[in-house]
């Protein structure tokens, strides 16, 4: 990777020398991002943050825009394939498409606390050579953004054009909007909320630390928990919808279910149950409702017909409550069948949307 100056990061920290274009095949980068601070008190030493960039920056660095993932996937889900968990956004990113990366420069980062390349509770902890594990701090939806933040500022980024994303990835828009208004001229959360109802992290850890290698917590060093992330994977892929979005494809329900199954095991070798719960801990505290007069950007709000985790009912009161704090805003709803995954999976009915709000910036 070839490298310039290294730059500072607006707290006045230094950061490691900056890529001067990214790759022309995408691949994933890892950025040290350094000692961050932490919203509810401590410091994660030497953070780092894994990322994939597409296109070229401008010289001025303001034509990037920012792609925020779902709770379960990664940086990879603007490519498709198994980390795209929330629905691949493979369709909508790329050259001429409607995050076209022949006009911007396009940055997707796993976000803090997710297993997929950036610091999270499977990394080791500077102080004990250990995995974090359930040692890892609490962390909260602005210390995502802040850390998102200083990559941007690592690769040059001086403003962006967007920031989108699904589900967990429309939190972080949202909260991008409210922690720094003036850094981006939209915002696009779909298949989302400006909060979260809160959700039983506590019930989901005990049935983790059910699994006979949990090891109170330290699994990493007693074999792991697979079965049990399997299952857990296999439930939440059913909730999202993925049974309907198979149908078309494989129409015989055994054939659905084999492949459900093994989309859950893929998934399951991968993540990690630690980050389920610092991130859904994170979640339980998110909503920026209260904030929502800080937001200067556009805002795209779209959401699925036939979502039942974040259903077109909260549609009205999310647009009454911009519009009340004098936000532009415009609502799209995806007819689909595909649920939580429409986003993705039925990209092409809402990608003419998106392609009009993102020429308005």
């Amino acid at each position: 990777m070839s490298t310039g100056q290294g730059v500072s990061h607006a707290d006045g920290f230094p950061l490691a020398p900056r890529p001067r274009l990214c790759p022309t095949t995408p691949m994933t980068q890892t950025q040290s991002i350094g000692d961050l601070p932490l919203r509810l008190g401590g410091t994660l030493r030497d953070a780092r943050l894994a990322y994939v960039a597409l296109g070229t920056l401008a010289p001025d660095g303001r034509n990037a825009v920012l792609m925020t993932h779902g709770y379960t996937s990664s940086h990879e889900y603007i490519l498709g394939g198994p980390a795209a968990s929330e629905g691949s956004w493979a369709d909508l990113v790329g050259p001429g498409k409607a995050i076209d990366t022949d006009r911007w420069f396009v940055v997707s980062s796993t976000m803090l606390g997710a297993p997929f390349g950036s610091t999270a509770p499977r990394s080791p902890n500077p102080a004990t050579g250990r995995a974090y594990g359930p040692d890892f701090p609490a962390i909260t939806l602005p210390d995502i953004v802040a850390a998102q933040r200083r990559l941007l500022d690592a690769l040059g980024v001086t403003a962006l054009v967007a920031v989108a994303g699904p589900s967990y990835g429309g939190f972080q828009a949202f909260t991008w909007g409210v922690e720094y208004p003036d850094f981006m001229k939209g915002i696009v959360p779909v298949v989302t909320a400006p909060n979260c109802r809160a959700i039983d992290i506590d019930a989901t850890e005990a049935v983790l630390a059910r699994d006979p290698n949990w090891n109170g917590g330290h699994y990493y060093e007693a074999g792991g928990i697979l079965a049990t992330m399997t299952a857990l994977r296999e439930d939440t892929l059913r909730r999202y919808g993925l049974d309907e979005a198979l149908q078309a494809r494989l129409p015989d329900k055994a054939a659905r279910d084999a492949e459900i199954g093994r989309m859950a095991r893929a998934w399951a070798e991968a993540a990690d149950g630690h980050s389920l719960l610092v991130l859904g801990r994170a979640m339980n505290r998110y909503d920026v409702r209260p904030d929502l007069a800080k937001i200067e950007a556009k805002v795209l709000y779209v959401l699925s017909r036939t979502d039942k985790l974040f259903p077109p009912s909260l549609a009205p009161d999310v647009m009454a409550a911009l519009a009340a704090t004098g936000v532009d805003a415009t609502y799209e709803e995806i007819d689909s069948e595909h649920g939580h995954l429409a986003s993705g999976s039925d990209a092409a009915k809402w990608e003419p949307a998106l392609r009009r709000f993102l020429a308005t910036l």
